[in-house]
């Protein structure tokens, strides 16, 4: 198990599952492998009773959108549920949607947001990536649970062309931005797409990184994504790398121009904070650098007076390959 993997397993272990059940984001959520980000749980047949729950290309539709409430994975306005085919508590039984009903034992489901499981309740069997195949299709099955096991590794999040006005409890800011550019703008949701056209969460007024983390907002270089823009020479260089795993964006300028206090030696923004909810509070990245309008669900970024640097990652070593260091670093 990898050192990160084990940190989380081992921080899961001490949080109550009451506190766990459900994921910090809110609303009707896409469901997708960590295997691939263009990749969703879908309903084959729609709102059936019986339709198989499988592998599909994520499109926001309603086949593809869960909600978490009260124990339950739900569907269609709550109406259809997460369910284990016949209640059969072996590996390798096949999921299915089904009718809701109340303390249905085949409809309870808890989602822990440190490993990104989602655990039939009780009964020591995950939701499993059948074969570790994306292929259309391919219908998700249960198995022993087993921290670290990418196969039970699902990430939730929102299409670019859905995205909530919030998307966590606590935020101060908004994930719907539109288009065009304020100066006052509260957006926390960024964009990276190219050297040219990236964003950054920074101070939404004068304060020090480790002071405003959880209200941080949005800047980016083009007015076009409903943010803040950086102004003028705040850049004095930018280097770009992409890998099949991630891609990065670091450089130096005079950050003092976007609010942050010049001295200040910075601090770290990450999807995962200490309550489980991001830094800042409901921040959401996308791109177009591994697919169109993909979420990236791991990311971090430090920002300092002078310098800064943002990676975001995708594929099963996405928890290592952005770990949240830059805190522990000081």
């Amino acid at each position: 198990m990898s050192r990160i993997a084990l940190l989380m397993a081992l921080v899961a272990s001490f949080i109550p599952q009451s506190l766990a059940q459900t994921p910090t984001y809110k609303g009707a959520l896409t469901l997708s492998p960590i295997a691939g980000n263009s990749k969703c749980l879908s309903s084959q047949n729609g709102n059936a009773n019986g339709s198989p729950v499988v592998i599909a290309d994520c499109t926001g539709g309603a086949e593809q959108l869960f909600t978490f409430q009260n124990g339950q994975v739900t569907m269609y306005g709550g109406k259809m549920c997460l369910d284990v085919t016949d209640g059969v508590n072996a590996d390798g039984t096949k999921l299915q949607i089904w009718q809701c009903y109340a303390g249905a034992p085949n409809q309870a489901w808890y989602y822990n947001f440190w490993d990104n499981s989602l655990s039939w309740t009780n009964k020591g069997k995950c939701l499993d990536l059948t074969n570790w195949s994306l292929s259309n299709g391919n219908r998700v099955q249960i198995w022993g649970c087993s921290p670290g096991n990418p196969n039970q590794f699902w990430n939730v999040g929102y299409m670019a062309s859905n995205l909530p006005a919030q998307s966590q409890n606590g935020q101060t800011g908004t994930n719907n931005c539109g288009t065009g550019s304020s100066a006052s703008s509260k957006c926390q949701t960024l964009w990276l797409n190219s050297y040219d056209d990236f964003c950054l969460f920074g101070p939404p007024k004068t304060a020090s990184i480790g002071d405003i983390e959880r209200e941080a907002v949005a800047y980016c270089t083009k007015g076009t994504h409903g943010t803040r823009v950086f102004p003028p020479g705040t850049f004095k260089g930018v280097h770009w790398v992409k890998t099949p795993d991630y891609v990065q964006i670091t450089g130096q300028g005079d950050f003092t121009k976007i609010h942050v206090p010049k001295g200040d030696e910075g601090g770290e923004l990450d999807n995962h904070g200490a309550d489980g909810n991001g830094n800042p509070i409901g921040g959401l990245i996308y791109g177009n650098v591994f697919g169109n309008n993909q979420q990236f669900h791991e990311w971090t970024e430090f920002l300092s007076y002078k310098e800064f640097c943002i990676r975001a990652c995708v594929g099963p070593n996405a928890p290592n390959n952005c770990n949240h260091i830059y805190d522990e670093m000081g």
